[in-house]
């Protein structure tokens, strides 16, 4: 059995997670802490529950998802995982939106890449295993990490309740997500929840029979 602690962070309201089991090895996903108030709740947290963070696992590389990145490698030696094809993202960290606080948060610390990741791959922590699901569309190297044991996956900014990540940003691709979605999502149990990068979280049968954008 695992357990899930959601931080919402960062002005976009970005969900960071902390995912630990009985063991107390955990691994930190999407961190996108941004403020001092943000990354103080999160080493509350893990010190609280003597955690050990074994990996930081990210969906994709928009700025708002791995702000925290250096906050991560410096508190607990944890760099991003990622997949290779959003690396160029990570490099600009999303300048092109928000250019003046994207320099002003790199300053040179950005960690390097710990490890590639890929579609099949899998991230071991604890006495749990998270299966890479490689999901393109809202960035081109869009990952989501699937535990079939806990019925359970982190879609980034592939899936919301009721909604799909936007495609419009560089490197982006409607039909991609589409195809991410229908292949990799929804062929998983009905009674999967899915764990988004901003909102509630939702179940993949829900949004099979309610989601309206996907088409």
């Amino acid at each position: 059995m695992w357990k899930i602690q959601t931080f919402p962070v960062n002005m976009l309201e970005e969900n960071c997670y902390v995912v630990s089991d009985q063991t107390l090895e955990a691994v930190i996903i999407d961190c996108g802490a941004l403020t001092d108030i943000d990354r103080k709740r999160i080493t509350n947290y893990v010190a609280d529950n003597r955690l050990n963070i074994k990996h930081h696992l990210c969906t994709h590389m928009h700025y708002d998802h791995c702000f925290g990145a250096a906050f991560v490698w410096e508190h607990y030696h944890a760099a991003p995982e990622f997949c290779r094809e959003d690396e160029n993202i990570y490099a600009g960290m999303g300048s092109e939106i928000f250019g003046p606080l994207v320099q002003t948060m790199q300053n040179g610390l950005s960690p390097k890449a710990a490890r590639y990741l890929s579609d099949g791959d899998e991230v071991a922590f604890g006495t749990h295993t998270l299966k890479v699901l490689a999901t393109p569309g809202h960035s081109p190297g869009g990952i989501c990490f699937y535990c079939k044991e806990e019925n359970a996956v982190f879609v980034g900014d592939t899936l919301f309740h009721c909604s799909v990540g936007r495609s419009d940003l560089p490197g982006g691709s409607a039909r991609q997500l589409m195809d991410s979605i229908k292949r990799k999502l929804f062929t998983l149990p009905d009674d999967t929840v899915a764990y988004p990068g901003h909102g509630p979280h939702t179940q993949i049968g829900f949004e099979k029979r309610n989601n309206p954008y996907v088409c």
